[in-house]
C-alpha cells in the first residue's frame, strides 16, 4: 500500500484511503454507515469524511477477514471488541472453527454432486428414444 500524506491535522480524506486501501470509495462509505469505520471517521466543518491514519489497518483486517469467510456482521462484533480494548483473537477463532466445518460441508455436498453428474454424464444419449422424449423435458436428467 502506497502511505499516503496525511492533512496537517494528521487526517486522510476519503480519496487518499481508497487509493491507499484498494477500496473503492463507495465501499468505504457503506462500512462507515454500517458502524465499521466509526472510531476512526470524523467529519471536517465542512462535511468532508477524515479519517484517522489507522483506517488503513482495519480497512486491511475487513479485507482479510471477509476473505476467510467471515460476514460482516462478525467483522463488526470483532471489531467491537477491538475498540473496547481487548484482543478479539478467541471470537476469531470461534468464526474460523465455524467457517472450516461449514466449508468442509460445502466440499462433501459438491463432491457429491460431481459424483451424481460423472455418472449422468457418463450415461448420456444425445438422441434419447421417441417414447422417452413425450413423456419428459430431457429424459437424460429425469428417469
Amino acid at each position: 500500500m502506497d502511505q499516503p500524506t496525511p492533512s496537517p491535522d494528521n487526517r486522510l480524506k476519503i480519496g487518499q484511503v481508497a487509493k491507499a486501501s484498494g477500496l473503492p470509495i463507495k465501499t468505504i462509505r457503506y462500512y462507515e454507515d454500517i458502524g465499521l469505520l466509526s472510531p476512526t471517521v470524523a467529519r471536517s466543518p465542512s462535511g468532508y469524511r477524515l479519517f484517522a491514519p489507522e483506517v488503513l489497518n482495519r480497512l486491511a483486517f475487513i479485507k482479510r477477514a471477509q476473505g476467510l469467510g467471515l460476514s460482516l456482521d462478525e467483522v463488526r462484533q470483532v471489531l467491537g471488541v477491538h475498540d473496547q480494548g481487548q484482543l478479539p483473537c478467541s471470537e476469531i477463532k470461534d468464526y474460523l472453527t465455524e467457517k472450516l466445518v461449514t466449508v468442509q460441508t460445502q466440499i462433501d455436498d459438491l463432491l457429491l454432486l460431481q459424483d451424481e453428474l460423472k455418472g449422468l454424464l457418463a450415461q448420456w444419449q444425445e438422441q434419447p428414444s421417441l417414447e422417452r422424449q413425450a413423456r419428459t423435458i430431457c429424459p437424460n436428467i429425469q428417469r
